[in-house]
């Protein structure tokens, strides 16, 4: 995973969204102590900077050192270079101890992970029985009918055959994706639970983003542009059909959320 995001990982800093206050303080409010977090996939700390705001502590954890140099330094927020696998001896060395750990958290990343390994991690680590994991996505970026009717074929034909097959999980809003935890307090299931981002880009900023993805850099690897003068050309009429220079972009977020009981 780390290999796909490594080449460019001060793009994906600049172009990938923030996660809007809502999703924390749901989150938050299912966990009943506030004192640490783990965010694993932390990337370029997109959750961590957020979740320092709630969590007296919080270890970030990512397997891609140039991603993890890309995030705010904040004095609660401990970032920790991992491996793609752990021993129970190496996360409890490197992470934390059995039973200490209010939530575990991972956005936009857990499609990639080995769940059955992740998750005997995380229901160790976490506190029984109230400790939560929170593993959220986005989909893809909403931005006008002109500008999507753009990007609906560019991303279904031409940037598709470039997805790692884990990709689908997020296509799939991640209600296929295994998720062997308890319901928390005042839910009757795991989710998805719905929410949005939104944030002002300008062309170039979106351009930022769609050269974030690992399918960017993996068809790019194979010799080909995705985004080549004619596509370009193709979102700039778009883009610039209302004479606004700058657009609210939404990116719907689906959360999976859970507790972890006795186990």
């Amino acid at each position: 995973m780390a290999d796909l995001f490594i080449k460019q990982a001060e793009q994906y800093a600049e172009g990938r969204p923030s996660y809007p206050p809502q999703l924390f303080e749901f989150i938050a409010s299912k966990t009943s102590s506030h004192e640490l977090a783990w965010d694993v996939g932390a990337g370029s700390g997109q959750a961590a900077r957020s979740l320092s705001g709630i969590y007296k502590n919080v270890i970030a954890t990512d397997t891609s050192p140039k991603q993890l140099a890309f995030a705010p330094r904040l004095p609660n927020i401990r970032y920790q270079l991992t491996p793609p696998t752990m021993s129970i001896a190496e996360l409890e060395s490197s992470i934390a101890p059995q039973s200490s750990i209010d939530v575990v958290t991972i956005a936009q990343a857990i499609h990639w992970f080995d769940l059955p390994n992740f998750y005997q991690q995380a229901k160790w680590v976490l506190k029984k029985p109230h400790g939560v994991i929170a593993a959220w996505c986005y989909t893809v970026p909403e931005v006008n009918e002109s500008v999507d009717a753009v990007f609906q074929p560019y991303y279904n034909t031409a940037v598709e055959p470039y997805w790692d097959p884990a990709r689908k999980l997020v296509d799939n809003k991640y209600e296929t994706i295994d998720f062997p935890f308890e319901s928390v307090d005042g839910a009757d299931h795991t989710g998805p639970f719905p929410f949005v981002t939104e944030r002002l880009m300008d062309l170039d900023s979106y351009f930022t983003y769609l050269r974030s993805w690992s399918a960017y850099q993996t068809a790019k690897e194979k010799g080909v542009e995705l985004l080549s003068n004619d596509v370009i050309e193709e979102f700039k009429r778009a883009w610039t059909e209302d004479g606004q220079d700058k657009k609210v972009v939404k990116h719907p977020i689906y959360l999976r959320i859970g507790r972890v009981g006795n186990e």
